[in-house]
């Protein structure tokens, strides 16, 4: 009996020690639900500015559930979503994604910049879909009823053929 109470004091020590030594790779963080493994996580914001402030409220909520014509934690749907996180840092958004887009400083796609807009015609002509630019071509945005909010990349292929423009509020102030 005191043998395998030996060996298993031995054991724990060996297991203790390994784990001390902090030496092996670290495991892969696991993904975040609807986020394939592959991605790499969003970029880091150092944006001392309103636009950085914005994006890392807006990267916060990612997970939070799509909800039509909500605009707050609870559930939101896209122009609910942009609203809220700019309103967070003083800027009041329209509520519809047509009337963002309408009412924001018209960018070019190739000036495009970490807190801009982008606006997507998806049901039609004009916008009627938005998400925020949060910089290395991907944007932050609450998708449909099936998905919370996430983020996509611009130059996917559903993303970049419905693709409509560009908007600037006082993000980069």
């Amino acid at each position: 009996m005191r043998g395998y109470a030996s060996a298993g004091a031995v054991c724990l020590m060996l297991l203790g020690a390994a784990c001390a030594s902090g030496r092996g790779p670290a495991p892969a963080p696991f993904p975040r639900p609807g986020m394939p493994p592959s991605w790499a996580p969003a970029p880091v914001v150092t944006d001392p500015g309103n636009a950085g402030r914005i994006i890392t409220t807006a990267l916060a909520l990612q997970g939070s559930r799509y909800v039509a014509g909500g605009a707050a934690p609870g559930g939101f749907d896209c122009s609910g979503f942009t609203r809220y996180v700019f309103g967070r840092h003083g800027v009041t958004l329209p509520r519809t994604a047509a009337e963002q887009y309408r009412e924001g400083q018209a960018i070019a796609r190739d000036d495009l910049q970490p807190g801009d807009l982008v606006f997507f015609a998806t049901t039609g002509g004009g916008a009627s879909h938005v998400g925020l630019a949060i910089g290395d071509g991907q944007f932050v945005h609450a998708p449909n009823q099936r998905s919370a909010v996430r983020i996509d990349a611009l130059d996917t292929r559903y993303w970049s053929q419905h693709f409509l423009g560009v908007r600037r509020y006082a993000a980069g102030s």
